[in-house]
């Protein structure tokens, strides 16, 4: 398993931007496909985004598409996540996961997760 930590989190205001990091040790993500999720208070937790091994296909949840952006750079071992046009409803634990090869966007099929870190949109 590869051990992922994020960091970017914070209190922003509606309509703010942020950039998410996921740090990775223990071995090269070269070969994992990489998703974003969050979990808001009382809620499960929900697929954002993924992208996969290379990071030349990328998926996101309606919720979020044309607002956020998912890359990756393997040569730095670290995915991001920029989140643009934050809305209270985003407001949640974010976390990055790793899984080997196929990309998936439900949770359960992810191995590998960071401790998350708290995104909180005020109005």
């Amino acid at each position: 398993q590869v051990q992922l930590v994020e960091s970017g989190g914070g209190l922003v205001q509606a309509g703010g931007s942020l950039r998410l990091s996921c740090a990775a040790s223990g071995r090269t993500i070269s070969g994992y496909a990489m998703g974003w999720f969050r979990q808001a208070p009382g809620k499960e937790r929900e697929f954002v985004a993924a992208i996969n091994w290379g990071g030349g296909t990328t998926y996101y949840a309606d919720s979020v598409k044309g607002r956020f952006t998912i890359s990756r750079d393997n040569a730095k071992n670290t995915m991001y996540l920029q989140m643009n046009s934050l809305k209270p409803e985003d407001t949640a634990v974010y976390f990055c996961a790793a899984r080997y090869w196929a990309v998936r966007t439900t949770p359960v099929d992810y191995d590998s997760w960071g401790q998350g870190t708290q995104v909180t949109v005020s109005s």
